[in-house]
């Protein structure tokens, strides 16, 4: 089957027919720095990496861009609180993201713009839009004039304009024809950073940041516009309807996933219960973590517990152990190899990567038959296997990424001298059939915190975990 994705704005799955023939476009709603990461934000880099991963192997060429929003409400209370420049607060917190998505094997995008650095483009799309009629100045304010798109307005939230409440972007609506109108451009106020204006100075409206960087990069019409399932409205709803009210297509499929919980409360960073990537890296490796937040299919919602994470921890390891074993029997795998149809199936049918890893621990379980019966040449060919379908979702642990993220190697050499030291004391004392004393060399292992298998290519070791 082809690639069909669910499609927020029309309620149903779609087959995935890309504006330009084998070229795909994503934009994703990236950061908002106002605050370092959780998992819960997290959660979106890495599931669209993985659809951009897949369509990357059904011999797309993917264009990706994920901005930065360093502007913002947020970010400026941040920074007056802590007395210190709104800069200072996005660029910490950026780099922060930026360290997050790299640790997690989130591919780097194709472009990350800033939405400061897009000012010029946002001024056009307000001329566009107020020459159309859909957007008025007002006291150095913008505003998007709802009721002039009144026939559209709410179509990707499934709303009513009747039934909306006011906007609550501003201070006060006194500017506004209707409470429900939203701010493009929001004028000067003291302590404030801005930029100039024919209106007069001001800083940009959050949904007007990212209708500009998306057209800038992606064009006037795109793919996919993907985010959080909290941003179908207001901040994709306004997106799309002051884009295609300047004239343009916008994005042809919108994709959402879900929230990342505690306690059946959304994790966010405004309710104090998020946690950081750090802190949970510390608890699992960042692969173990990755494994967690792209097994659930990306539009479910996740309740997050230690016990769950720990599962997936554990999972993550029987795939990764027999990865580890073929490869000390099988060393050149075929990077070209074909995917088992039951996986490709899986990620065409909107992603769907439970069923993708139920089919690669299925073929982990083959595989350890086989190696267990020495069958070379069947654990060649679901050794190839297991590692393709792990690249497609980011988790192949033979990678760079994942091989160059554990111990540091200087010390991994060092340790693995003084191991196989124990361990050719440990099979002399075998040998002799002293088999005290060869347990008590791998209890002592054990102990130090160091794991000691017998496979019939001799004795190999692993951290414990």
């Amino acid at each position: 089957m082809s690639l069909h994705l669910y499609d927020t704005s029309a309620r149903t799955v779609r087959e995935f027919v890309p504006v330009e023939p084998g070229r795909a476009s994503i934009y994703l709603c990236g950061a908002t720095v106002q605050a370092p990461p959780h998992i819960g934000h997290i959660r979106s880099g890495v599931n669209f990496d993985v659809l951009r991963r897949w369509m990357i192997r059904s011999g797309y060429d993917v264009t990706f861009c994920r901005n930065v929003t360093d502007i913002d409400d947020k970010i400026i209370r941040v920074a007056a609180a802590e007395g210190v420049p709104w800069f200072v607060v996005a660029e910490r917190n950026q780099r922060a993201f930026t360290w997050a998505y790299q640790v997690l094997g989130c591919l780097p995008p194709t472009v990350e713009p800033r939405a400061t650095g897009h000012v010029p483009e946002m001024i056009e799309l307000m001329e566009r839009l107020i020459a159309a009629g859909h957007a008025y100045p007002a006291n150095g304010d913008v505003y998007f004039d709802v009721v002039s798109y009144a026939d559209r307005y709410g179509s990707l939230s499934n709303q009513r304009l009747e039934n909306m409440r006011a906007a609550g972007d501003t201070d006060t609506d006194s500017a506004k024809r209707d409470p429900r109108d939203f701010a493009l451009w929001k004028g000067e106020k003291p302590g404030e950073p801005t930029w100039p204006t024919p209106w007069g100075r001001g800083r940009p409206g959050w949904h007007l940041e990212c209708s500009a960087m998306a057209t800038k990069y992606l064009g006037p019409t795109f793919d996919i516009h993907g985010g959080g399932v909290d941003l179908i409205f207001p901040h994709h709803e306004n997106e799309l309807t002051q884009s295609q009210a300047a004239g343009d297509g916008f994005a042809r499929y919108w994709m959402h996933n879900g929230m990342l919980k505690i306690g059946a409360e959304k994790m966010s960073k405004s309710l104090g219960n998020s946690l950081l990537i750090p802190e949970v890296t510390k608890k699992v490796r960042p692969v173990e973590l990755r494994y967690y937040l792209a097994a659930p299919h990306y539009r479910s919602a996740i309740e997050y517990s230690e016990e769950a994470l720990a599962e997936a921890a554990a999972a993550y390891q029987r795939i990764e152990g027999f990865v580890t074993r073929a490869a000390e029997v099988i060393h050149d795998v075929d990077a070209h190899a074909p995917l088992p149809q039951a996986f490709a199936d899986a990620l065409d049918d909107d992603l769907g990567t439970p069923q993708a890893l139920a089919v690669v621990h299925e073929v982990v379980k083959e595989g350890n038959v086989a190696l267990a019966q020495g069958n070379k040449e069947q654990v060649a060919r679901l050794l190839a296997e297991t590692q393709n379908m792990l690249d497609v979702l980011g988790l192949d642990p033979r990678s760079e990424q994942w091989r160059s993220s554990g111990d540091d190697s200087g010390l991994r050499t060092t340790v693995d001298a003084l191991v196989r030291v124990a361990l050719e004391q440990r099979q002399a004392a075998r040998a002799r059939k002293d088999f005290a004393a060869a347990d008590g060399i791998r209890d002592q292992l054990a102990q130090a915190g160091i794991l000691v298998e017998d496979t019939p290519q001799g004795p190999r070791w692993e951290l414990s975990r």
